[in-house]
């Protein structure tokens, strides 16, 4: 903690400002200069008391109270606990210091401390843009002296680092069954005999069913019609591509493409898990950065997530052959792989869509990207200006090629999803829901 710089306040400034007044007035006689000089001199040593007889940074504590692992795009509360180390009553302003790339209201409190109260806690909230490593400052303080003229001004110690994970909270079991109740509730409910499904329990005819789901065993044994029902395999990989390349480094809706990609990801890892299937994850760009064999259980989820809250988009080109050979170098069961990337470069686009054709037909891949409605707004609007006509020419023809290379991955069976920032996890954890109905896997 250090000793402390005196810093007048804003009444010492306006003294100052009204000895101008006779100052001013020292043309009329000499009387008016030695006055100016007189009240100049009384706010300055009124000032030196005032800091002289402020508290000390010895008179009061502060410490922090943060979660050490923060969620990506959420806000959060951060608490500073400041606290008197004597009788006596204090008066000053407290500041966190914040990095950049974080939001932050509140970070600046006035406070008050009395006998009678001698700790206050100062809650702010502070939401992290970004994934990764966050480091918090010290915290400032400016303790006034009982006059109000002038503040010592303190620097306590309070560096702290905290991770930033991708947004936990989308995980949560109560917010996920919101989000399939909500998006497909036909597809969690869906049972169809398929290839590929176990056989799950036995019950009674209703209308609608398939009549080959029918049991006639089971059916004569009871003297009622009786259908089988099913339920998705389990132990199936799900491979999670994230493309770490320059495409995902763009903003939508205020955060990085990649962002929202590790956000969808984890939702989708945590549906596959507790489906009882094995995820694996593989980040990369012109080289591989990250990766995961495909795996079971909740520790698993554990893991992922560490693997990915430091994944940045790097300024380079996506090399998705290498991607695609080190994620199948030992394995080549068959494997629902979702890619997230990005589609609206029609030259990078032609090197995804020839190695993630080549999938087919031993796996089933799923390129899933992101909708910028800026984008598609922009490519639809009626121009005002020259200007604008050249951004929605160049607008409309992004989306021109995106429709084409959509179209492309579909009729070689593969499946594309593309949604908004807001729906996407959603919609990556419906098709995943969708092949799982259907058996698709």
């Amino acid at each position: 903690m250090s000793a402390g710089r005196p810093v007048p306040t804003g009444l010492a400034v306006a003294l100052v400002a009204l000895a101008l007044v006779p100052a001013a007035l020292a043309v009329a006689g000499d009387v008016f200069l030695w006055l100016a000089l007189a009240l100049d001199g009384a706010v300055l040593a009124l000032c030196v008391g005032d800091f002289l007889a402020a508290p000390r940074a010895s008179d009061v504590a502060v410490r922090r109270e943060v979660e050490p692992v923060l969620s990506s795009g959420v806000a959060q509360t951060v608490r500073l606990v400041v606290e008197s180390r004597g009788a006596r009553a204090l008066r000053g302003r407290v500041r966190d210091e914040v990095p950049p790339g974080v939001e932050v209201r509140g970070h600046e409190q006035p406070f008050s401390l009395t006998p009678e109260t001698p700790s206050v806690t100062l809650p702010y909230s502070l939401t992290p843009l970004t994934r990764g490593d966050l480091r918090l400052g010290d915290v400032h303080l400016r303790l006034l002296g009982p006059l109000g003229l002038c503040a010592r001004q303190v620097r306590v110690s309070a560096a702290q680092g905290v991770k930033v994970y991708p947004d936990l909270t989308a995980l949560s079991r109560e917010a996920l069954a919101l989000t399939l109740a909500s998006d497909a509730p036909a597809e969690r409910l869906l049972r169809r005999s398929a290839e590929g499904r176990e056989f799950e329990s036995l019950r009674e005819y209703r209308p609608g069913d398939d009549y080959r789901s029918v049991d006639w065993k089971a059916t004569a044994r009871r003297g009622r019609t009786t259908v089988r029902v099913y339920q998705p395999e389990r132990n199936q990989p799900v491979l999670l591509m994230l493309d770490c390349g320059r495409h995902m480094a763009g903003r939508v809706e205020g955060r990085r493409k990649l962002d929202h990609a590790v956000d969808a990801a984890l939702r989708l890892a945590k549906v596959s898990l507790d489906a009882g299937d094995l995820v694996g994850v593989l980040a990369f760009a012109s080289d591989v950065r990250a990766s995961l064999p495909p795996r079971k259980g909740h520790e698993h989820l554990r893991l992922i997530t560490e693997s990915l809250y430091r994944a940045e988009a790097a300024l380079e080109e996506s090399d998705y052959g290498r991607a695609y050979d080190f994620a199948f170098a030992r394995s080549s069961r068959r494997s629902l792989v979702v890619l997230f990337t990005d589609l609206v470069d029609p030259d990078a686009s032609g090197t995804l869509l020839s190695r993630t054709l080549a999938l087919r037909p031993r796996h089933l891949p799923v390129v899933a990207s992101l909708l910028d409605e800026d984008l598609q707004t922009a490519a639809t609007a009626i121009p005002d200006s020259v200007p604008d006509a050249y951004a929605r020419q160049a607008a409309a023809r992004l989306e021109e090629d995106y429709q084409r290379t959509a179209l492309t991955l579909r009729d070689a069976g593969a499946l594309v999803v593309r949604a908004s920032a807001r729906g996407f996890g959603a919609a990556a954890v419906n098709t995943y829901l969708h092949v799982k109905a259907r058996g698709l896997l």
